[in-house]
């Protein structure tokens, strides 16, 4: 079958909730994926930063294998050997003292929202379900009905409603409409370190330090999602880092499992995920054997092979770069680490034709509201593959 063959399967049979590049991937490794026709292409998305580590990191693989002809899958009715020895190495990573694991990234963060509601009845005294949780406009947290609630992107919300009560939305980067929103009622506040989705948008520098402060004048829980930011993603093994803040509560998926198998967890002390109790929340395969030995042997490689300092590194590189690009079309290069965006100016008409553009030089990257092309390779990228990418990017951001 060709490329048009697969794409017509699945544009008959498969929900069009996607708008992908045309390419039909078949194979991946390291840095690079192959489709159905053999061309090879750099990977500039890591599936969302899901796969810091590579496409197919040998070492994961191999704990799958090992895994998978063991035991796959027990239930929380029962004890397994693996989940004890990943909450360990999360704490010790991490220094957060508890974790509980999920499947996906939209699932922890609507167990993080759970938590923060009966932290305020419990712990703060809000009466019984007049909770506030305050996000950030421009905010991406998942697509479920709770989370699209507080979504500022009319396409993630306008037929799904009604919606479920109790948050408010501030503009993102300014601290002090953060503070006048923040009543006796607000359990916490929900934001993103660097807004991925939202086009790679940095906050203001001390952004995150003054939210620590407002946390801890008026009593509120801070929760970082650092779903996409988060595990080396910006040169720190979390985002917040750069600021030297940490959160109450931070929220991680993606690279956890290094694009094995969807593993995600939210991170906190005792005093908080200790209010937990048996029943309250769960999920069938949350903390299942074989999740949790990929996610351990994925936060070993991220570690092992320094995989966080090679962000930081070439992550500056590659900026650095990027802003020297004499482009009539970019208007703004910015980001931390391989993380990072490259917004192009109204005129440009649009990031799309410049992604298909890069497609054809064999580069793969996807446009991000529309005027932002987002660059974010696996952490495993070398300099000289980077020198070999950058010719065709400077060309491509030149053409008419």
């Amino acid at each position: 079958m060709k490329t048009q063959d697969y794409i017509r399967l699945e544009e008959d049979f498969g929900a069009h909730n996607y708008h992908p590049l045309d390419v039909v991937l078949s194979r991946g490794e390291g840095v690079w994926v192959f489709d159905v026709e053999g061309n090879k292409y750099l990977d500039c998305l890591s599936a969302y930063s899901a796969v810091n580590q590579g496409h197919v990191h040998p070492k994961i693989l191999q704990t799958l294998i090992e895994q998978a002809g063991k035991i796959t899958l027990t239930s929380r009715a029962f004890r397994n050997d693996q989940l004890p020895l990943l909450y360990r190495q999360l704490s010790e990573i991490t220094g957060y003292e508890m974790s509980l694991p999920m499947n996906s990234g939209a699932e922890a963060v609507e167990t993080a929202l759970k938590l923060a509601r009966k932290w305020a009845y419990q712990v703060k005294g809000v009466q019984k379900y007049l909770a506030e949780i305050i996000v950030c406009d421009g905010n991406f947290h998942g697509r479920t009905i709770s989370i699209v609630t507080f979504s500022s992107e009319d396409l993630y919300k306008d037929d799904f409603g009604p919606f479920t009560p109790g948050f408010k939305s501030v503009p993102y980067g300014d601290a002090a409409a953060m503070e006048a929103a923040v009543t006796p009622n607000t359990a916490a506040i929900l934001v993103e370190p660097i807004q991925g989705e939202g086009g790679v948008l940095m906050p203001p520098d001390g952004y995150l330090k003054e939210l620590r402060q407002i946390a801890d004048r008026h009593n509120v829980l801070l929760i970082f999602d650092e779903i996409q930011t988060g595990l080396g993603r910006t040169g720190k093994l979390f985002a917040q880092e750069h600021e030297g803040v940490r959160g109450d509560m931070t929220i991680i998926g993606k690279a956890l499992s290094g694009g094995f198998y969807p593993v995600s967890a939210v991170l906190a002390d005792k005093e908080l995920m200790g209010l937990f109790t048996p029943g309250e929340h769960g999920s069938t395969f949350g903390g299942n054997p074989l999740g949790a030995a990929i996610a351990s042997t994925a936060l070993k490689v991220l570690v092992e092979e320094k995989l966080i300092e090679n962000s930081a590194e070439l992550g500056e590189y590659f900026i650095e770069q990027l802003a020297e690009i004499p482009s009539p079309h970019v208007k703004e290069v910015r980001g931390r680490g391989l993380l990072i965006g490259v917004e192009l100016k109204e005129s440009a008409g649009g990031a799309r034709r410049f992604c298909e553009a890069l497609q054809e030089r064999g580069i793969l990257c996807k446009e991000t509201h529309q005027t932002v092309i987002r660059f974010a390779p696996p952490l495993v990228i070398n300099k000289e593959t980077l020198d070999w990418a950058l010719p065709h990017i400077r060309e491509v951001l030149n053409m008419a």
